[in-house]
């Protein structure tokens, strides 16, 4: 029995390295610098179908001027959220979103701000954080629009 469950560990272990180095062979994984950052920009396809306010304010916010790529910054998220809302007030309804977001380095005063529906901009918030996820800070993601 105990040798039973030491194979089938072996195989597991077996079956998790081959799968790493074969998404790392495909190119699924990211090169890393020594300082964290990514030697690319990670293309993101934002689905302007389901969020269709989030695309339009992303869009508007960079035809304006704003930095279509993210520096993914999480540990300067809250302070980049307090700083880029600062004087803007809240409206009944609806929320503030920023462009760039607060966890973009990019991110924070001066970030570009339009009132959409709280599920466009939470859906839009949530499919963003579950896509990103994987990568580390530093990591520089540009948005394309389907």
């Amino acid at each position: 029995m105990k040798a039973k469950k030491s194979i089938i560990s072996l195989i597991i272990i077996a079956l998790i390295s081959l799968s790493a180095y074969l998404l790392e062979e495909n190119g699924q994984w990211l090169p890393q610098t020594p300082s964290g950052h990514t030697s690319e920009v990670v293309k993101l396809k934002f689905p302007a179908d389901r969020y269709p306010e989030t695309a339009k304010h992303i869009q508007k916010a960079i035809r304006k001027g704003e930095s279509a790529v993210c520096t993914i910054n999480r540990k300067e998220a809250e302070e980049n959220r307090k700083a880029s809302l600062k004087g803007v007030p809240t409206k009944k309804g609806y929320d503030r979103d920023e462009w760039p977001m607060a966890m973009c380095a990019e991110g924070g005063a001066g970030a570009h701000i339009e009132y959409i529906t709280p599920s466009d901009n939470r859906g839009a918030g949530s499919w963003v954080g579950n896509q990103l996820e994987a990568f580390a800070d530093g990591t520089r993601v540009e948005f394309i629009f389907k």
